[in-house]
């Protein structure tokens, strides 16, 4: 092989090294993914169901399910479920309501 096309090997495995995140970027993310999709929630006492969904960077989202309470009166305290999206590259969190996910005897 020769020089040059070596040292582009070794820089290449060198980029790829550089894009992997460590645990401490992980955790730090889903802290700030978690904190980002709670203050967008409409529920009440929103908790996350399950771990988050990490997508590939080329979609660019992690996806996080929330359940909650209905803060509005006439829901007299139903459970609720979000479905939030946090976009990575702009750190921002929308939350549609997805009740649906749920089946039909849990609904309250």
């Amino acid at each position: 092989m020769k020089p040059h096309a070596l040292i582009l090997l070794g820089l290449t495995a060198l980029a790829f090294q550089a894009h992997a995140s460590s645990p401490d970027a992980w955790a730090a993310h889903d802290k700030a993914a978690l904190a980002s999709c709670l203050k967008a929630s409409g529920l009440k006492s929103a908790e996350p169901v399950g771990t988050a969904a990490q997508f590939d960077d080329r979609v660019g989202y992690t996806a996080l399910l929330l359940q909650g309470q209905y803060p509005q009166k006439h829901m007299k305290g139903a459970t609720g479920t979000e479905l939030c999206l946090y976009r990575k590259k702009t750190k921002t969190a929308y939350v549609t309501e997805w009740d649906s996910i749920r089946p039909a005897n849990d609904a309250q």
